[in-house]
C-alpha cells in the first residue's frame, strides 16, 4: 500500500483538491479541537487589536487533521495575504528569498512538510523569523558580500507530521506551537453532517455513526469515505446514504469498523504471524510488508497506536492483545512480546 490509501489521511492530488469546498474558512466553522480553537482565537484577536503580525505558528500532527485548513483560517481571521508552499519546492535559498521579499506586512506564509527543508534554507528562514531581515550572499570567494534585506512583519505557519526532524533552532523561533490530535466520534459525526449538507447528500444518524467509526478520527478520511458512500448510494442504494449502504460500501472497500484497511491488517498480521507478536524493528517490519519505514511511521502506525492495536517499545513494534483479538488470533499470543 502506498501512503495514498483511502484511509491513510495523506493528501491525494486530484481526489482531495475537490475537498476544498468542504474546508472551513473561519474558526467558527472549524469543528473539533475545541481547546486549540479557543486559544488560537485569543491569539488572533490580540494580534489584530495591536495591529501586529501574529507570532509564528508551528502545527504538528498526522496527515488529514486540518493543518493546512488552520493555516488558511489564520490568514482569513487576520485579514492578511496568504502565501503557500511546501518544503520540497524550496530547492535553493533564492527560492525562499523570492517569497520572503514579496510578502506584504502581516502576511501569513505557510510551509507544509517543514521538516523536509534543506539545512541552508532552514538557517535562512529562522534568521528571517527572528531578526526580520534576510541575509543574502552575493558573489563567491574574496569578492563575496552579504546583502541584508529588511522584511515586513510576517507570520510563518509551519506544518509537519514529524516534529522531531525539525531542527531545534527553527522550532525555538515559533511562538505558538499547536499539536493536533485525532478527533473523537462526536466531532467526526458533526464533520460528516456538515460535509453531507454541503455536498447535498442525504445521510442518516446510523450511517454517520458507522462512517465516524471507520474514519480513524481524521476529517480528510471521513470526507473521502462520504464521497465513496455517495457513489454506492447513487448506483445501488437508492440515492440516500443509510446504514445498509455504508456496511456494503465499507465491505467493498475492505475497510473494517475500526477503519483498518487490508494493509493495516497485513502489518499487524505480519507482526503476529512472522514475529510472534513482536517486538520487531521498524526496518525489518518495513521490508516484510514491502513498505518504506517513513510510510509506516507517518501513515500507518499513528492511528494503530492511538487505537490500541500497536505499541512502540525500545526493542521494536508489538501487536497488542486487541490486535490479536480483532484479527481472530484469539488469546494464545496475547502475552508474547509484551515483556520487555
Amino acid at each position: 500500500m502506498s501512503a495514498d490509501g483511502i484511509v491513510s489521511g495523506s493528501f491525494v492530488p486530484g481526489e482531495d483538491e475537490r475537498e476544498n469546498v468542504l474546508r472551513p474558512r473561519f474558526l467558527s466553522e472549524f469543528l473539533g479541537q475545541a481547546g486549540i480553537k479557543a486559544n488560537l482565537s485569543i491569539f488572533i484577536q490580540a494580534a489584530r487589536e495591536r495591529g501586529e503580525a501574529l507570532d509564528h505558528v508551528f502545527l504538528i500532527g498526522p496527515p488529514g487533521l486540518g493543518k493546512t485548513t488552520l493555516a488558511g483560517i489564520v490568514s482569513r481571521e487576520l485579514e492578511s495575504d496568504f502565501k503557500v508552499t511546501s518544503a520540497p519546492a524550496l530547492e535553493k535559498p533564492k527560492d525562499l528569498a523570492g517569497i520572503l521579499t514579496t510578502l506584504a506586512p502581516r502576511s501569513v506564509f505557510f510551509i507544509d512538510e517543514i521538516h523536509r527543508l534543506k539545512p541552508a534554507i532552514e538557517e535562512m528562514l529562522y534568521m528571517a523569523m527572528e531578526d526580520g531581515e534576510l541575509d543574502f550572499i552575493i558573489g563567491q570567494g574574496p569578492s563575496a558580500r552579504t546583502l541584508r534585506i529588511p522584511l515586513p512583519p510576517f507570520t510563518l505557519v509551519g506544518a509537519t507530521t514529524r516534529a522531531g526532524m525539525v531542527g531545534s533552532p527553527l522550532v525555538s523561533r515559533f511562538g505558538i506551537s499547536i499539536r493536533l490530535g485525532f478527533y473523537d466520534k462526536a466531532d467526526m459525526m458533526a464533520i460528516l453532517r456538515r460535509s453531507a449538507s454541503i455536498l447535498e447528500i442525504k445521510i442518516d444518524e446510523e450511517a454517520a455513526s458507522l462512517l465516524a467509526d471507520a474514519s480513524r478520527g481524521t476529517p480528510r478520511v471521513a470526507n473521502r469515505l462520504l464521497r465513496r458512500m455517495r457513489d454506492f448510494a447513487q448506483v445501488a442504494g437508492g440515492g440516500a446514504v443509510n446504514a445498509a449502504v455504508v456496511k456494503d460500501g465499507l465491505g467493498r472497500l475492505e475497510i473494517d469498523g475500526y477503519g483498518l484497511e487490508r494493509h493495516d491488517r497485513d502489518v499487524l498480521g505480519t507482526i503476529i504471524e512472522k514475529f510472534g507478536g513482536g517486538p520487531v524493528g521498524a526496518e525489518t517490519l518495513a521490508v516484510s510488508t514491502n513498505e518504506s519505514v517513513e510510510t509506516l511511521e507517518d501513515y500507518v502506525e499513528p492511528y494503530l497506536i492511538q487505537a490500541g492495536f500497536l505499541m512502540r517499545t525500545p526493542r521494536g513494534r508489538v501487536a497488542t492483545p486487541l490486535a490479536h483479538t480483532h484479527l481472530g488470533y484469539g488469546t494464545k499470543h496475547e502475552d508474547v512480546g509484551l515483556q520487555f
